[in-house]
């Protein structure tokens, strides 16, 4: 079965790139109508697709799902259609003097790569296959998309939209099981862009590399939220809540873990508990709180649970609504709060991605910066507070993947900001211009003027005296 699959999938591939070929050089005027009709697709289907997500996920807030993975979207790819132009514009450079004098020229060209792949993850399955489409397509390319098997009819349904809106030498979606993944990831792509785990990450980069195709690894890791002193609890409590249960914590940008000044601890928790009464009054039969996606993300989370119990950790449930989750099968799952947790728990050496919080404490913000310094580089960094200058000692003496200062998550939602991780947290990056030249091939072109120039510089033998005068000019000091 897989071989069929593989066999299709080559076949899809060498279409596109055929079809890449034989179009070259394509006006921008089909750039920008491949965009639109992403858009019209995302546009004309949109509750049809957030019911599919709700269908997969068992719950999932169509309001929630309007704006994280259409909306966005949509908004992402009237970004790109604005800057396209702009983007695409070949850019002059400066040659070595004196053969700027003599008539040389130099520029590069933002060119197309040809057929891009795009995996995409299941936790925000239209806007992580549909935003980087968006961008691949602004660059000139073709593309075809493996969604995540995990959420089968929000799959199925774009396969049967993009079949729609596209020619399959244009875009294509194609479905199947992980071994399909797997094949997918050894094709012989320009460029492949996989949204998902580090560990799954390092297999498809594995993969890529023996066929030497270049990657885009959107990844994650633990993206910590570090209070200051000078921060408005209440306010950030708050905004963490929302970003920690927003999709039930299945996000890749979601704030893992906070750290926070010990004396503080007791009040930057109550406020995090008074931020989920507010927006989060009942959880089981509340529409807009997710379920987790499958049995086995949910039995994951618990046994992090139980593990950080069995090894110390004060375990807070907040639960407003005072419900009994033991009676359901909805995969509902309170925020939960640990406390005193140790590197020795799995809540704090893997990614999270769900409800559940741990709380560090630091004497002097210096510890929080040496604790994060020793640890992956997160995909996301977050700090609250008034203070400059203890704001830029926290960004200046960390690396991460990007910042969200006095809130969480939202400078992915900056369409001009580029977004990507640092190692273990992802390669390379899309959204921006530099998310067009990830998707673009910067060609140098150097145009020589008539004259030898290779005599005049000494290069041409039999070296002589005018090799050395070139040679002496180029070394002195």
């Amino acid at each position: 079965m897989v071989d069929n699959r593989k066999d299709e999938m080559e076949s899809i591939l060498k279409l596109q790139r055929d079809a890449f070929t034989a179009a070259r050089p394509e006006a921008i005027s089909l750039r920008k109508d491949r965009i639109k009709r992403a858009i019209a697709l995302l546009v004309d289907n949109g509750e049809e697709l957030c019911q599919a997500m709700n269908e997969d996920f068992g719950n999932r807030s169509r309001d929630m799902s309007m704006m994280t993975d259409i909306a966005s979207s949509v908004n992402f790819g009237k970004y790109c259609l604005k800057n396209i132009d702009k983007w695409s514009r070949p850019e002059k450079r400066g040659v070595t003097f004196p053969l700027g004098l003599l008539g040389a020229k130099a520029e590069v060209r933002f060119e197309p790569k040809g057929v891009i792949g795009i995996m995409s993850p299941w936790n925000f399955p239209v806007q992580l296959s549909f935003s980087p489409l968006m961008q691949v397509l602004a660059a000139g390319n073709r593309a075809i998309i493996k969604p995540s098997e995990f959420t089968e009819a929000t799959s199925a349904m774009m396969a049967e939209l993009v079949a729609k809106y596209f020619a399959q030498e244009e875009v294509a979606v194609v479905t199947g099981s992980p071994e399909v993944a797997q094949a997918f990831s050894n094709m012989q792509f320009d460029h492949l862009v996989f949204t998902g785990s580090t560990a799954t990450g390092r297999r498809v980069m594995e993969a890529a590399g023996r066929n030497l195709v270049p990657v885009t690894l959107e990844l994650g890791g633990k993206s910590p939220v570090v209070l200051g002193r000078s921060a408005d609890l209440e306010k950030a409590g708050e905004r963490i809540a929302m970003g920690k249960m927003m999709n039930a914590g299945q996000i890749c940008l979601a704030p893992d873990y906070m750290i926070v000044p010990e004396e503080n601890e007791d009040a930057a928790v109550a406020a995090v508990q008074l931020g989920v009464h507010n927006q989060y009054p009942t959880l089981l039969e509340n529409d807009d709180y997710a379920s987790v996606v499958t049995d086995r993300h949910f039995d994951r989370l618990q046994d992090m649970v139980a593990d950080a119990r069995a090894k110390g950790a004060d375990v807070i449930e907040v639960n407003p609504g005072d419900e009994d989750f033991s009676s359901t099968n909805s995969r509902k799952m309170p925020l939960t709060i640990l406390r005193n947790v140790n590197d020795d728990m799995l809540a704090m050496q893997e990614e999270i991605f769900g409800p559940v919080l741990p709380v560090k404490t630091y004497k002097h913000v210096a510890e929080a910066v040496d604790y994060i310094n020793q640890n992956d580089r997160p995909l996301g960094l977050y700090y609250f507070g008034a203070d400059s200058n203890e704001r830029e000692q926290v960004l200046t003496k960390t690396i991460s993947g990007g910042v969200t200062v006095n809130d969480v998550i939202f400078h992915i939602a900056m369409d001009d900001l580029p977004f990507g991780g640092v190692g273990p947290s992802g390669i390379g990056s899309y959204h921006g211009p530099e998310g067009f030249k990830e998707f673009s091939h910067t060609r140098s072109v150097y145009s020589q003027p008539k004259i030898d120039v290779a005599k005049l510089g000494g290069f041409k033998p039999p070296y002589g005296k005018a090799s050395k005068k070139a040679i002496a000019m180029q070394v002195k000091k």
